[in-house]
């Protein structure tokens, strides 16, 4: 009887044993897979964006009030703008008229209404219109300046580079773009052109926005087709072409 109760005892001994290493088994099984949780979703969060952004569309767009216009945060002022450049493009296009002469006639309108009015008040025994004083702010004029100094000269320098022949994917893309600009430019004048780009810029990203998670997957297989047939062509055309004396001497 003693040696059957020893083996009793033995025996739930191991059992409690084995529960105890299978829990832990577990419960490292668990953690484990936990722990493979966040790689998966640093995994999935790694998605192709375009043009390689790792920002929301608002923030590549400076984030503040251009960039409210531009998404249409404000639907009012958004469609205000777009308002008044189609009203632009309708009178200098459509009714072909001059700057000059539009300028002319809306400060004769104004002047003659102001002047008016201003008479009439003495007559009718009523106070002057109020006309605020305009001027100019110094402080964003010269940061819209500084600003567009400093896109020059980046601009000055790129240029200088490709005519140095440091950079040619660089100086592909600009004969192509500025090739794209001449053939719109026999299409079209100035100011349409200036108007498309107007409504694409409050049209294309406010869509882009929307169904981004759409165009992003299209845009990674384009992208990848495009850098599969650049690499055909370095290796068949752009790879025997002379490379300037500059990029001569960074190689040696």
């Amino acid at each position: 009887m003693a040696e059957h109760e020893e083996k009793k005892q033995e025996e739930s001994l191991m059992e409690k044993i084995g529960e105890k290493i299978h829990g832990h088994d577990s419960s490292s099984s668990s953690s484990d897979s936990d722990d493979d949780k966040p790689s998966e979703s640093s995994i999935k969060d790694k998605v192709f964006r375009l043009f390689g952004r790792e920002k929301p569309v608002h923030h590549v767009f400076g984030g503040g009030k251009p960039a409210d216009i531009l998404l249409w945060r404000n639907k009012k002022i958004s469609a205000g703008a777009l308002g008044v450049a189609t009203v632009i493009w309708v009178l200098f296009e459509l009714l072909e008229y001059h700057l000059l002469t539009l300028v002319c006639h809306l400060l004769i309108l104004a002047l003659a209404l102001l002047f008016l009015w201003s008479n009439a008040t003495q007559f009718i025994n009523k106070s002057t219109p109020h006309i605020p004083e305009v001027q100019i702010p110094k402080e964003p004029v010269l940061e819209f300046a500084m600003a567009l100094r400093f896109e020059i000269n980046r601009a000055f320098a790129v240029l200088r580079d490709i005519a140095l022949g440091r950079d040619l994917k660089m100086f592909l893309s600009v004969i192509a773009g500025l090739w794209v600009l001449s053939i719109m430019g026999s299409w079209c004048n100035f100011l349409t052109l200036f108007y498309i780009v107007f409504v694409l810029l409050h049209t294309v990203p406010v869509l882009y926005e929307k169904y981004e998670d759409k165009v992003d997957p299209f845009a990674e297989k384009a992208m990848h087709e495009i850098k599969k047939q650049y690499a055909v062509f370095d290796a068949k055309v752009l790879s025997k072409i002379p490379r300037g004396p500059l990029k001569q001497k960074k190689k040696d």
